[in-house]
């Protein structure tokens, strides 16, 4: 299906909504999910941005298979506009470089990282997506970044 919304578009929903779902693969196959923050960075053009500890499961799990997928969900609105539902397929990438972190930083992130961008153990993890697929209640595409 050809997509009739743009990467334009889809940035203009996705810089609305705070939190996201992030899908990686366990140790035994079974799928692990957890919220993430876009942490304000949302400028969206097919790559997502999170901080993590690295000493955790996710970085773990993406250490080992680097597929994941991060699924968005607008509400409607007020006026009785249907929300959006996001499904991003994407390869993830662990990044240590500070310069990344700072370039990537937001003050709400103090709250879980104390330190700000010199926190022990901090990492970066980038998800570039391969395919996005969304539905707002009147249309739905496919979107594949370049």
């Amino acid at each position: 299906m050809t997509a009739a919304m743009s990467m334009d578009d889809l940035s203009k929903r996705i810089c609305k909504i705070d939190f996201c779902m992030m899908c990686t693969r366990r140790d035994d196959g079974r799928i692990a999910t957890r919220p993430m923050s876009n942490n304000g960075d949302v400028d969206y053009d097919g790559d997502s941005w999170f901080f993590s500890y690295e000493d955790t499961a996710k970085i773990s799990q993406i250490s080992r298979d680097n597929n994941v997928t991060l699924t968005f969900t607008e509400p409607p609105s007020l006026l009785g506009k249907p929300g959006i539902f996001i499904a991003v397929d994407g390869a993830a990438e662990l990044i240590t470089d500070q310069s990344c972190f700072e370039e990537h930083w937001t003050s709400g992130l103090d709250r879980w990282f104390p330190e700000a961008t010199q926190t022990p153990g901090l990492v970066l993890i980038k998800v570039r997506a391969n395919a996005i697929h969304y539905w707002d209640g009147e249309e739905n595409g496919v979107l594949n970044p370049s």
